[in-house]
């Protein structure tokens, strides 16, 4: 039979109600679909319960009440443990449940759940997600999908309340090493976003006014335009942890190890990082990395003129 997934009929799980995760199961259930959660600190999911959403005392339990399930958590070791644990959600998961993986994760596993799922005729897919706190606040995420073609087709209108990228990148774990590609464009991008800031504020400029020049040039990204003014006005609060970056890296260059790939440009940043978690910043945002940067250069960033 066909899948067919809709408001009112389509029962969905959620685990991980995090800074991005409460969000994006949040947009679900204002589409009409009825939620059943979990999350380690309960407390997290009280705003969700609030809402409607039922809570539920384990993954298992929280896949034995639904038809699609999605994991946004932590690490790997993580979804190891909700998805393939003893009370995880393949030991709750009913043949035909798509279960859907939407944390950054390592490609190695998605496609190791894939495998167990297959063997008890549930449906996984790994869809890591990029666009941040802002971008799952309001629904512009962009969605980097592994999966069988007509499981990902069946989970469109699903993923489209969440995001506005809705890309399938091939099978198993083809939406995780996207989500490395991703990130090794973030990590190096943001030394030069940093540098360059710090180059104006030593040059005297205004550094807002510098925004309005290049972030509609040739210099302008994603993390210039949302992070700078951040950087700026020293707000260092997470949309995505520093701490989870690292994660991330590491996967990436132990990645590009095994396909026996040098990338020294994310080596670099990875050191950088390193840096930034050793000066306690590891659960501020990944932004901050600009404040291990003016520490090189013997500038205080938060004490500074504004």
């Amino acid at each position: 039979m066909a899948l067919k997934f809709a408001p009112g009929t389509t029962r969905i799980g959620w685990i991980g109600t995090g800074v991005m995760g409460s969000s994006m199961c949040g947009h679900l259930m204002a589409a009409g679909y009825a939620a059943t959660v979990y999350n380690r600190t309960g407390e997290k999911a009280r705003p969700l319960v609030e809402k409607g959403a039922k809570l539920a005392d384990s993954p298992q339990a929280v896949a034995a009440a639904s038809d699609v399930v999605f994991t946004i958590v932590g690490y790997p070791h993580d979804v190891r443990a909700v998805t393939l644990g003893p009370h995880g959600t393949l030991a709750g998961a009913r043949p035909g449940t798509v279960l859907v993986d939407m944390t950054t994760s390592e490609p190695a596993l998605a496609i190791e759940i894939d495998q167990a799922a297959r063997a008890k005729g549930v449906h996984a897919v790994d869809a890591p997600v990029s666009g941040g706190d802002v971008g799952a606040r309001e629904a512009r995420l962009s969605i980097m999908i592994g999966g069988e073609p007509e499981v990902v087709d069946a989970l469109r209108p699903l993923f489209a309340t969440m995001g506005k990228t809705i890309v399938h990148q091939g099978p198993a774990g083809a939406g995780q090493h996207t989500k490395m590609v991703n990130q090794i464009v973030i990590a190096t991008a943001m030394i030069g976003v940093c540098e360059g800031l710090l180059y104006a504020y030593k040059a005297g400029l205004d550094l807002n006014v510098v925004l309005q020049s290049i972030g509609s040039g040739a210099a302008g990204s994603w993390s210039l335009n949302n992070l700078g003014p951040r950087m700026i006005a020293g707000n260092f609060e997470p949309g995505f942890f520093v701490e989870h970056f690292l994660k991330d890296m590491g996967i990436a260059l132990a990645e590009a190890r095994r396909m026996k790939l040098s990338l020294p440009g994310l080596a670099l940043a990875e050191q950088l990082y390193q840096a930034v978690a050793a000066q306690g910043y590891a659960r501020k945002g990944t932004h901050a990395l600009m404040l291990a940067l003016a520490h090189l250069a013997a500038i205080d960033w938060q004490a500074r003129p504004q």
